[in-house]
């Protein structure tokens, strides 16, 4: 059996408490040696003998530490993760990865020069909605697809203060934050758009950084959609997509993010699972008849995404985030800026 791969978180806000730390506690194939905290030390309840370590230079330094969890804040994202690579580490880095698609193709380039695994956290390729999406696109009962649409909406009138999700230039915001997830869904679906059309807003009173996108997604046949306000009260369909013989709905959002932040380890056979009245409902016409379906949600699971990165390191499996995926994922998140910048739709 594989060693455990020795691994350092490098910071233990949100994404470290609530993601990274749960999803490595249940992991045997890891060990946490060390977690950066600069002055708590939260991550003593579920790690109590790991380091806790105040300057970065303490992982980057520890010969035996194998992998870097670098989940800081996006801005820190390139400097951190090229450090921990020169040092020899490999890498998990947060999305967005980095904030220009040039840093993220650089770091690419020398984790393939120093011989490491570096990937991207896009966990919420792992989500129940989201694999569900993927089966009923795959098996097509709706016929060609004319239109996909997706939202992430949430209902948050205040401004969170002293946090550096609500400060800063136009890569804050929901765009890079969210957004980062949902193009990335739409580039597993369906790949490189042929041109992109977005409208960023500040919807919020007393906001400083974008709280709404309007994304549209060319490709041959068809557009994706994507969607996303912090002022929607009542939600409406999570996805919808709509093919030439049919359409499918689903309502809701995968159950694992609220889990895990009411401190729920994610293990057991219930995990990811959803409930019944959030399934989807698939509609079309068959020999001339209607039918409708309910889609029971295949559940999410977050594990996965770590069960690759120990493959990828002990047994050079292929990585199921590829870093120039993640780049890709970055053009399209940057073709957004100047769409929205000069008015226009970009040609890619």
């Amino acid at each position: 059996m594989s060693t455990a791969i020795k691994t350092a978180i490098a910071s233990y806000g949100m994404s470290g408490k609530v993601f990274h730390g749960p999803l490595l506690k249940v992991n045997p194939s890891f060990e946490v040696l060390a977690v950066l905290e600069r002055s708590k030390e939260l991550s003593k309840e579920l790690f109590p003998d790991a380091k806790i370590v105040r300057n970065y230079d303490a992982i980057l330094n520890d010969s035996d530490i194998e992998l870097v969890i670098v989940n800081t804040p996006d801005k820190l994202h390139y400097e951190m993760a090229k450090a921990a690579i020169i040092a020899g580490k490999h890498i998990v880095v947060e999305k967005p990865v980095t904030l220009k698609s040039s840093e993220a193709k650089e770091l690419a380039e020398l984790a393939k020069e120093k011989g490491v695994v570096f990937s991207v956290f896009q966990n919420r390729r792992w989500d129940a909605d989201f694999r569900t999406v993927e089966q009923v696109i795959k098996e097509a009962k709706f016929g060609r697809l004319v239109e996909f649409e997706s939202h992430f909406d949430r209902y948050r009138t205040t401004i969170t203060p002293d946090t550096w999700k609500e400060e800063g230039d136009e890569y804050s915001g929901v765009l890079y934050n969210l957004g980062s997830h949902m193009v990335d869904q739409a580039f597993v679906l369906f790949g490189w758009p042929k041109a992109v059309t977005a409208h960023l807003k500040i919807v919020r009173k007393n906001g400083v950084v974008t709280d709404y996108y309007d994304i549209r997604l060319e490709y041959d046949e068809f557009a994706a959609l994507l969607k996303c306000s912090y002022l929607v009260k009542d939600p409406g369909p999570r996805y919808t997509i709509h093919g030439e013989y049919g359409t499918f709905y689903k309502y809701g959002i995968d159950p694992q993010e609220e889990t895990l932040k009411a401190g729920n380890l994610p293990e057991g056979e219930d995990w990811g699972r959803e409930e019944p009245e959030l399934w989807g409902t698939l509609v079309y016409e068959e020999d001339g008849e209607d039918v409708e379906e309910l889609i029971e949600t295949i559940p999410g699971n977050y594990n996965m995404f770590y069960d690759n990165i120990f493959e990828a390191i002990r047994n050079k499996a292929e990585l199921l985030v590829k870093p120039k995926e993640a780049a890709k994922v970055l053009k399209i998140l940057e073709a957004c800026l100047l769409s929205n910048r000069e008015k226009r739709t970009i040609i890619l």
